[in-house]
């Protein structure tokens, strides 16, 4: 079954979310690579203002495909998360709900989602043309010169994710795993 979430994240929506919920998400997101993150935690390190408020969004890590004349943004798969874990916990301090990428968090990432009650999403890897049919609208925001790893705003209507990393400790990537240990072993 899939939950119906809207943007921005709050508390209570969040709260409820638990590893392994199948999400829809609507409303308005942030898409973000490594190149985009690293400025942005190098402005934080400097006592700068950011070029965006991060609190209560999502942040998904993509650099879309050109967009054909008559669609909003080109393929839009997950790039995989590991590749922001060093900026992650900043962001996440500075109020990020959410992230949705693919493939494993580290644990200052997971420890970090604890910590600020956020929650980590995964998108299907290899999905990337039927991911951005979910994107109505998108728009760059800051760091134009990055191309496709700049900052864009996207209005999503039922964005398709799978929550890996909850608030309470949750991950479905060692759920599974333990799961197929199990089999295996027994």
């Amino acid at each position: 079954m899939n939950r119906t979430v809207a943007t921005p994240l709050t508390d209570d929506v969040i709260s409820d979310l638990r590893a392994g919920d199948r999400v829809l998400i609507t409303g308005t997101i942030l898409a973000a690579r490594d190149a985009a993150h690293k400025r942005l935690v190098e402005l934080i390190e400097k006592g700068e203002p950011l070029p965006i408020d991060v609190a209560g969004q999502i942040i998904y890590y993509v650099g879309p495909s050109p967009a054909r004349p008559d669609r909003p943004i080109g393929s839009a798969g997950p790039t995989t998360s590991g590749r922001m874990d060093a900026y992650t916990p900043v962001l996440l301090d500075m109020g990020l709900k959410g992230m949705i990428g693919k493939g494993y968090r580290s644990q200052a990432v997971k420890d970090a989602i604890v910590r600020n009650r956020a929650v980590y999403l995964a998108a299907v890897g290899g999905a990337a043309a039927l991911i951005a049919q979910s994107i109505e609208a998108a728009r760059v925001i800051a760091y134009e010169d990055l191309g496709p790893e700049a900052i864009r705003e996207m209005q999503v209507v039922e964005f398709p994710a799978i929550v890996v990393n909850d608030i309470h400790g949750g991950d479905l990537y060692e759920q599974g795993r333990m799961q197929f240990e199990r089999k295996v072993g027994s």
